[in-house]
């Protein structure tokens, strides 16, 4: 088990902090039940007795019976009033729980316990809950492994690579932690991608979502993975739709779109005017919460580098806690633009600086901004190409950098 640090790290403050609900939410399979169990074993260390933990997962058919609210409190409630002392509560993929935010503000005002829950929907997080649950909960957003996460589980698995190979790795398999940990041959593991990637549709889209056409679906998701990292609109998939004799109203592909976003398959970015400091509503990019689903499904990540490359720049800074826009400076556009505190990052991502028309393209795209925020260029090239105060550095590296 990975002890993924800078998610405890975010969570640890809250805990034992018994009128706040923690939400831990993310794709399915990005780790949120091993969060549970480093949780537990963080309050072990404390001096919790594991007696006084409750834990369900509710993918498992033994609590069938316990997916609506009453059930699920009655029961509840009766095995916490069995246990001396505080109780610890582990609820996992509570979406399966029809009302169950009745039952969990019940528990959290009548009981003496604190509670801890994991979606893979936002849409749990939504309508009656927001109101019920308002500033009473706490969210923590958890996503497939990062590189430097990679790297450790490969080397716990027993796997002595360098870097380079790791990295190789990574950009065609994704972060998923358990494929990253399994000994899986090459067929193995696309196939754990794809039932990864059909149990998201069926399960947090779909189902979730009461969608009806199917086959639209998969052709606006195939559309939104074919291009992550290129900026598109709903109107432009529409056209491409209509040339494909599959006619749909641009509504009708916004509201699909958001569907997969609250199931948290892709994270949608907007475009920002750096001139104007205004967001744009219109051509935004959709990044992958795993890039490794692509190549499962579309494959060609080693083609798509430059693609692939921007998505895991991306994912790498959501998980640091930056908010993410587009940049639009002009007739040129920068990645990404990194907010936190206060603290601003911009980003360039390709490939290679091959010529001298690739670089002055990268280093370009930050003339006319004039603030003293950090600007980067990201690329596999082994030497530094830094130039006018802009950094560049090997992506590799500045995935590994912690400090940024």
């Amino acid at each position: 088990m990975i002890n993924r640090d800078s998610y405890i790290s975010q969570i640890r403050p809250f805990i034992n902090q018994t009128e706040l609900i923690k939400v831990i939410v993310g794709v399915r399979r990005s780790g949120k039940s091993i969060m549970l169990e480093l949780i537990k074993k963080e309050l072990m260390a404390s001096g919790i007795e594991p007696e006084q933990f409750i834990s369900i997962n509710f993918e498992d058919m033994t609590y069938s019976s316990l997916t609506n609210a009453e059930a699920l409190h009655d029961h509840l409630k009766k095995r916490i009033d069995d246990i001396k002392g505080r109780v610890y509560l582990f609820l996992d993929e509570i979406q399966e729980v029809s009302d169950w935010e009745k039952c969990v503000n019940s528990l959290r005002v009548n009981s003496d316990v604190d509670i801890y829950i994991t979606g893979s929907n936002a849409k749990m997080l939504s309508g009656e809950y927001a109101t019920l649950l308002s500033g009473r909960y706490v969210e923590f957003s958890i996503y497939p492994f990062s590189f430097s996460e990679y790297c450790e589980a490969r080397n716990a698995a027993g796997e002595k690579l360098g870097i380079g190979e790791y990295f190789t790795q990574y950009v065609k398999y994704g972060g998923l932690p358990f494929l990253a940990t399994a000994p899986f041959d090459e067929n193995a593991k696309m196939q754990y991608l794809k039932d990864i990637y059909a149990s998201v549709v069926i399960k947090d889209i779909v189902k979730r979502n009461n969608l009806r056409d199917i086959d639209l679906l998969e052709r606006i998701m195939a559309y939104a993975i074919a291009n992550i990292g290129r900026t598109f609109s709903a109107s432009s998939i529409a056209s491409y739709l209509k040339s494909e004799k599959r006619p749909a109203s641009v509504d009708t592909i916004i509201n699909y779109l958001a569907a997969c976003e609250k199931a948290f398959l892709f994270y949608k970015i907007n475009r920002m005017d750096l001139q104007g400091k205004e967001i744009l509503k219109i051509n935004e990019k959709y990044y992958l919460s795993d890039h490794g689903l692509r190549q499962a499904l579309y494959g060609n990540n080693t083609r798509d580098i430059e693609l692939i490359l921007e998505n895991i720049v991306c994912l790498e800074m959501l998980r640091r806690g930056y908010k993410i826009s587009i940049g639009k400076n002009g007739d040129k556009e920068i990645d990404l633009v990194c907010d936190k505190n206060g603290k601003r990052i911009y980003i360039q991502v390709c490939y290679m600086l091959a010529s001298d028309k690739t670089a002055e393209r990268e280093f370009g795209a930050y003339v006319g901004v004039a603030d003293n925020y950090p600007k980067y260029v990201l690329s596999m090239d082994e030497f530094d190409f830094s130039r006018d105060g802009i950094i560049h550095m090997n992506i590799r590296d500045f995935l590994l950098d912690s400090a940024i």
